[in-house]
């Protein structure tokens, strides 16, 4: 068994139910998962996340995860000594990407590690057009892998996920111009189960046993449905929307602890019951600027990271969502603690790491897409688009996550949180742009000879 570990806006929901003495708190979440496909089978669990065979998601445990890491430990090959070496410039050219792709396809191979973990990249920060050789070469800081404790691959130095090329095979087919839409993900609870729990909460007054009223309102509300859109549901790149997702979810209601000083939980950090209104969060990408040369042959992405975004919607009864509201402040301050926090949280956490690269390729891809760069290169990427010479690996798709309730006293009021979306606008980012008269030189340099490898540094 082997592993690979956008303006994208991911939307996270949460539900809040108030009584006399307490208020229930319904997280909405994302992710996506995937099956054996022509280039590799692909393990389990993605990030702590499992799916078993009915499609419910739930945390794994420690003992699987272990046993993923020494099974993926035993199946990874040796790195290459060329790309042990950290380096901030390892370059990709797609069209030899390509046709050392179809040269296993041919040959009925299974693909080499360096492929599936595209060379080690780790970040996109450069995408070059390349007329004269008829390329696209994507450019950014790379390094030797090996897999963490969860089973993530992960630079040897720097503790990063690498880049997949199943999530790229995902972004550059979900990125064609018909294909403009949200991609999204989303978890939601039921509404017969949204009511089921109000009615049952107006006849309470008191919680005398926290660990049972828990357990209570848990299987009150029941599972709750996950729904992805545009991305394959069964695709390594919607499992890790939704794993991250509900990693945050879990994060900022209490149910795990922050793997980072200084991000304590949103419940801890309320300090009253929020009633009927509840915040909600999404998360964005973030970078310090995206520049592109005069003639459009070359494009940097600067300081590429994760924000999280919030506000505030409100519920009735029923559980149906009736108005989006100002921003609770509290959640507001947990949002941008999160942001601060985000490039800590995907080391500590490689989800957060793997989703940061999943927008960096959906990112890139609408830029391939809006931009025409494979008009300008003379080269269409007939192999990474066509999903019968490549297949996309397939995994089990969650359906539906279990409720599970949280506590958190303030005074005499017990504040209870119930876990239980995401939404990809991959061409938001790419909407405000600065021109770089410098950015020609360095594409010069970059596509001064036509490499004879896929990858080089």
């Amino acid at each position: 068994m082997s592993y690979h570990g956008l303006p994208v806006t991911l939307a996270v929901r949460q539900i809040v139910l108030a009584s006399l003495v307490l208020c229930l708190v319904v997280l909405g979440g994302s992710v996506a998962f995937g099956q054996s496909g022509l280039l590799y089978a692909r393990p389990p669990a993605v990030g702590g996340i499992a799916v078993n065979a009915e499609g419910v998601l739930t945390n794994a445990t420690v003992d699987n995860t272990g046993r993923l890491a020494r099974l993926m430990k035993e199946s990874l090959a040796p790195v290459p000594a060329a790309l042990s070496k950290a380096t901030k410039m390892r370059k990709i050219s797609l069209r030899k990407l390509e046709q050392a792709i179809a040269a296993y396809v041919r040959e009925k191979k299974p693909l080499a590690d360096e492929m599936r973990y595209l060379a080690g990249l780790q970040e996109i920060r450069y995408v070059f057009v390349d007329p004269q050789h008829r390329d696209i070469i994507l450019a950014g800081p790379g390094e030797g892998w090996t897999v963490d404790k969860k089973g993530t691959v992960v630079g040897v130095g720097s503790g990063r996920p690498v880049m997949l090329l199943d999530d790229l095979l995902v972004a550059l087919r979900t990125a064609r111009p018909a294909m403009r839409q949200v991609i999204s993900c989303s978890i939601d609870p039921k509404p017969e189960g949204v009511a089921r729990l109000n009615r049952y909460m107006k006849t309470q007054r008191v919680m005398r046993n926290p660990k049972r009223t828990k357990a209570m309102y848990a299987a009150l509300l029941g599972s709750q449905k996950i729904t992805v859109t545009v991305v394959p549901e069964t695709s390594h790149f919607a499992r890790v929307m939704i794993a991250a997702d509900y990693r945050m979810k879990r994060l900022g209601m209490n149910l795990d602890r922050s793997p980072v000083a200084g991000l304590p939980s949103y419940l801890d950090m309320k300090k009253e019951p929020m009633g009927s209104v509840f915040p909600r969060w999404w998360l964005e990408p973030r970078y310090e600027s995206i520049m592109r040369s005069p003639d459009g042959l070359a494009w940097h992405l600067q300081g590429a990271s994760v924000k999280a975004m919030t506000e505030a919607d409100y519920f009735n009864a029923a559980g149906r969502r009736q108005a989006t509201l100002q921003a609770d402040p509290v959640a507001q301050r947990w949002a941008d603690l999160f942001t601060a926090k985000y490039d800590e949280l995907a080391v500590k956490d490689p989800v957060f790491g793997q989703l940061r690269n999943c927008m960096q390729m959906a990112i890139v891809s609408a830029l391939i897409v809006k931009e025409d760069l494979t008009g300008k290169a003379g080269y269409s990427l007939p192999t990474l688009l066509d999903p019968s010479d490549v297949e996309i690996e397939k995994l089990p798709a969650p359906k539906e996550v279990d409720s599970i309730a949280s506590a958190v006293k303030h005074g005499r009021m017990w504040q209870l949180s119930v876990s239980g979306g995401v939404a990809i606008n991959s061409y938001a980012a790419i909407k405000d742009v600065r021109e770089n008269p410098s950015l020609g030189a360095v594409r010069t340099e970059a596509t001064a000879d036509e490499p004879a490898n896929w990858w080089w540094n």
